[in-house]
């Protein structure tokens, strides 16, 4: 039985089942906590601590899912192509965007850390939490932060600003449909984008460049702030 759950074929079957279950029953139930990824990772930290599996191993046994996922944002690449005269036109407005709004995280991360007192290396974890995973954590480890907590703050800065983004956009009127991508994936990169791409082509496609954008950004922009704050 061991050797079954530790086989390639299983444990791609578990992960995507697994997923599917979750977001049927996000769809049925409408609880915002039980929002798929949040369920989904919860279940499979329940079964690698059942099974005694290292995550090095499962990981590698899913390597083929992290595979279809740089394929599918390779594929936002069409969609963006057919955006580039909007992009083009405002090109100024969206950099800006993206620069005020990476500023504003990472100083109000820094500000309320020093105001809850948390250790400096934590501090550093939480800076980069709005740009996608990767970026966050090569950020994150080259300024002396954490990796996990990282990678918790990133993950739940994604569920929650997907969650909410739309909400508040509508309650604030903002319908311009780039302006409702660059927003999401700004806050909430990936998790943002996959909400983005439910809302339309467009939003999805100019989230998909603010993820890019947003952790160019965050990287230049927060050895610069650490030294001025």
């Amino acid at each position: 039985m061991n050797e079954l759950f530790r086989s390639q074929l299983f444990l791609l079957t578990f992960t995507v089942g697994i997923y599917l279950a979750a977001l049927w029953l996000y769809r049925r139930t409408g609880v915002k906590v039980l929002h798929p990824l949040l369920t989904s990772v919860a279940m499979v930290i329940i079964f690698l601590k059942a099974t005694g599996m290292p995550y090095a191993e499962y990981r590698a046994g899913t390597q083929f899912i992290d595979f279809m996922l740089g394929l599918a944002v390779v594929s936002l690449g069409y969609l963006l192509y057919e955006q580039l005269d909007d992009i083009r036109r405002r090109w100024v407005s969206i950099l800006t965007s993206v620069v005020v709004g990476s500023t504003i995280g990472i100083v109000s991360v820094t500000l309320i850390s020093r105001w809850l007192g948390v250790e400096k290396a934590v501090e550093i974890s939480l800076k980069p939490k709005s740009v996608t995973m990767p970026i966050a954590l090569s950020v994150s480890g080259a300024a002396g932060g954490i990796p996990a907590i990282t990678s918790i703050a990133v993950i739940f800065t994604g569920i929650f600003g997907s969650m909410a983004g739309p909400f508040v956009l509508r309650k604030l009127g903002v319908t311009d449909r780039i302006a409702r991508g660059l927003a999401l994936g700004s806050g909430a990169h990936a998790i943002g984008t996959a909400r983005a791409i439910e809302l339309g082509a467009v939003e999805g496609a100019i989230s998909g460049l603010a993820i890019g954008l947003m952790g160019l950004v965050t990287a230049i922009l927060i050895p610069i702030l650490q030294m001025i704050l």
